[in-house]
Formats: C-alpha cells, structure tokens, sequence
C-alpha cells in the first residue's frame, strides 16, 4: 500500500523537489500549494534568471517553467538548463503568446521537454503531467 505521508521515504514523492518558474504570482502560488498538498517540495522563482540562480543553489528533481517571462524567458532558460543538465526532466507551460499569434510550444517540444501544456490546465493536468515526467524514459504530452 502506497503511503501518502510526505515524510514517508516509502511515498514515491516523498523526497522529489520541484522548481516552479513562473512570472505570474497568482499561478505560481496554486501551483506551489497543488504540489505541496501532493507532497513534493517545491521551491519558486519568478523569472529564468532567479530559476538557474536558484537550481544552482537548491538542485531540483523537476522544473516547471513558464515560457514568456521578463529578464529570461522560459526558451532561454530550457536551453541553458539542458545544455548544464541534460537529464533533467522540464514541464513547459505557456498562454500568453496565443493571444498574440505566437505559440512558443511547439519550440519547447523541439527542446526536449518532458510535456508542454497549454494554460489554463487544470490541477489533475499538471499532476499527470509530473507524474509522467518522473517516469523513465516516457514523455507526458497532454
């Protein structure tokens, strides 16, 4: 039986911490609070630059990152986090740049991301989507 105690080294949470990069607050503190409640930890940056700082200083298991972002944005970020980290597995969100004719996902998909998502998405969609991530060799494309 799967425990669901966060300090329970048999969840299969348990010790996964996960970065969330993201320049809207309002979307960040849901996602930190979702996947906190799943029982990851999980560290926040609001922007590519404060993200790398903070993975150098807090290695995660998982980023989550925005992609349209002020001072780096999530493709840069992607980059420079495969070039350093190749195995990393990276779960790209993006919605502001449909309004404007852009759609950066495709491009993230290109990068090798774990699985890219449209926002708005719900609560189950990121959570299948890390769960997916976290499962070798398997690419979680929703």
């Amino acid at each position: 039986m799967k425990s669901n105690d966060p300090d329970d080294p048999a969840n299969p949470v348990a010790s996964k911490r996960i970065l969330v990069i993201d320049d809207d607050e309002m979307l960040r503190a849901m996602l930190v609070q979702t996947l906190e409640r799943a029982g990851y930890e999980v560290i926040e940056a609001p922007n590519g630059d404060a993200g790398i700082k903070l993975f150098r200083a807090q290695p995660a298991d998982l980023v989550i990152t925005d992609l349209i972002m002020p001072e780096k944005e999530g493709v840069e970020t992607m980059l420079e986090l495969r070039r350093d980290y190749p195995a990393l597995p990276i779960i790209a969100v993006s919605g502001g740049a449909r309004a404007a004719g852009r759609d950066y996902l495709p491009i993230a998909r290109q990068l090798g991301v774990r699985c890219a998502l449209a926002k708005p998405f719900s609560r189950q969609e990121i959570l299948e989507a890390i769960r997916g991530a976290f499962m070798p060799g398997r690419e979680a494309d929703i």
